[in-house]
């Protein structure tokens, strides 16, 4: 036998770390006998864990409307008709409570109160407060449960985001639909268990950015990152196949290139190498999936158009919400929509009617095509940001206008669909839309009730990395009973 070169050695103890459970086969799985796998590895024919899920889910599916930059829970959410008649003066120091500020508003001399510009109103037999800018969405209020309690401790976008996707933030944990990926798998040998859609807003186009490493899967195996669908061109890269390269020619291309990486495999015993081979095999599988997913010609022209006008426009908040749709329907586990532009620090009024322009009708028209297919009954719907914003106004208050500063301290996310209470609001907050005084939940609670209505007890859902077994909620998580149907 010839001799191993000791760069491509690896020791027996991180092998057996990284390849133990069977790992390394389960990446396989897509080229051989599902059955003959699970029986091999333990794992199910879906390639999820064994034992999950942990009791009979209630969802099947995630479809997380995610508002990048954080919307103002003052403007669209939480009524405070005091307000009004606060406005212009400052913001009690009993309130604030010697809380930190971000270095945007930290040197302001005054923090005047600014009440929102936007009527509210009741909407449904629930009675749900909304604002004006929303009014598709309040055609639905008796199918949302909002949480007007929520909080988190970061205080600025990158860790806030990171936070809302891994649970920790600092980067480099597993995101949200990597751990679904990884505890159930996939429903569809065709498509990834995890896609991601982004689009930008006409709020604000020129918005925080978003990393890629926000649907990463951490120090999980990386066939369970999330996939990226582009915005032009083809969705995924190199899905289309280079001039003269049919797909026969591709499947023998494969073919070799499986046998190369089997016998490096065999030789450095690198999980991540049969990892590469089923994200080959997937890739070749999704050039005959994808066109037809994106392919919107055959949906009902009503369908098409309740998701508002700029639905034919690939990119859109809009064209994204009815590919989640299709994906969901094809089974995908877990699709997350990120939409940026919600980052009102001045000129918020405007800004944020922008915001609600591009989401507010796609959102509805979502609920509403997956009630009518049935598929609401199975799927989780989430939609909401990585914080709030501060009820004073950053820089100068005017007649009509003023900006808003973020706040961890308050904020408002709804949840719909399958195993959640339609019509109902969970939470409250003091006079100044500041402090919660009612039913607090953070953002690990929130992790632990997305993953219970999949069936998972989020304690149990853990993966060893450097001597610790991790988790999505860390050391910390409380099922939110009250939102669960």
């Amino acid at each position: 036998m010839n001799p191993i070169n000791a760069a491509d050695r690896i020791n027996r103890r991180i092998f057996l770390r990284r390849s133990g459970g069977g790992i390394g086969l389960a990446a396989l799985a897509s080229l051989m006998n599902d059955d003959a796998m699970a029986s091999a590895t333990g794992l199910t024919s879906a390639g999820g864990l064994p034992g999950l899920p942990h009791f009979a889910p209630k969802a099947k599916r995630v479809i997380y409307l995610f508002q990048s930059g954080a919307p103002s829970q003052v403007d669209l959410f939480d009524y405070k008709p005091n307000l009004e008649k606060l406005r212009g003066t400052e913001l009690p120091d009993s309130i604030r409570n010697g809380q930190r500020l971000t270095g945007m508003t930290s040197g302001q001399k005054s923090f005047p109160i600014a009440s929102s510009q936007f009527q509210f109103a009741r909407h449904g037999k629930s009675g749900a407060w909304l604002s004006e800018l929303l009014p598709y969405t309040a055609t639905m209020a008796d199918r949302l449960c909002f949480i007007k309690s929520m909080f988190t401790e970061a205080i600025n976008h990158d860790p806030a985001i990171t936070f809302f996707q891994t649970g920790s933030q600092l980067a480099g944990r597993p995101s949200i639909g990597s751990w679904l990926s990884y505890g159930l798998g996939s429903e569809n040998r065709d498509m990834p268990a995890f896609v991601v859609l982004t689009s930008k807003g006409t709020g604000r186009p020129d918005d925080q950015p978003l990393y890629d490493r926000l649907w990463g899967s951490g120090f999980l195996p990386t066939q369970h990152q999330g996939v990226k669908f582009r915005n032009t061109g083809d969705p995924v890269l190199f899905l289309s196949n280079p001039p003269g390269v049919d797909r026969e020619i591709r499947r023998g291309m494969l073919d070799d290139l499986a046998q190369l990486n089997g016998q490096r495999s065999q030789i450095v015993g690198d999980p991540e190498i049969n990892t590469r081979i089923s994200q080959y095999e997937m890739a070749f599988r999704m050039q005959a999936s994808v066109p037809d997913l994106t392919n919107i010609s055959h949906e009902p022209a009503s369908v098409v158009d309740s998701y508002g006008p700029n639905v034919r426009k690939p990119g859109t908040y809009a064209a994204n919400c009815l590919l989640a749709r299709r994906l969901i329907e094809r089974d995908v586990r877990f699709v997350q929509l990120f939409h940026m532009g919600w980052d009102h620090h001045g000129n918020l009024p405007k800004a944020i009617r922008g915001q609600c322009s591009d989401t507010d009708q796609p959102t509805t028209a979502l609920l509403n095509d997956l009630q009518s297919r049935g598929l609401l009954d199975d799927t989780l719907v989430v939609w909401g940001g990585e914080f709030g914003r501060t009820v004073y106004s950053q820089g100068g208050l005017t007649a009509d206008n003023y900006g808003r500063d973020h706040h961890p301290r308050c904020f408002t996310v709804w949840m719909a669909g399958a195993g959640v209470k339609g019509g109902i609001t969970l939470g409250e907050t003091d006079d100044y839309c500041y402090n919660i005084t009612r039913d607090p939940v953070h953002v690990h609670d929130l992790h632990a009730t997305i993953l219970h209505l999949l069936g998972i007890d989020h304690t149990r859902l853990t993966y060893k990395f450097q001597g610790r077994y991790f988790r999505l909620t860390d050391v910390h998580g409380e099922l939110v009973k009250q939102v669960l149907a």
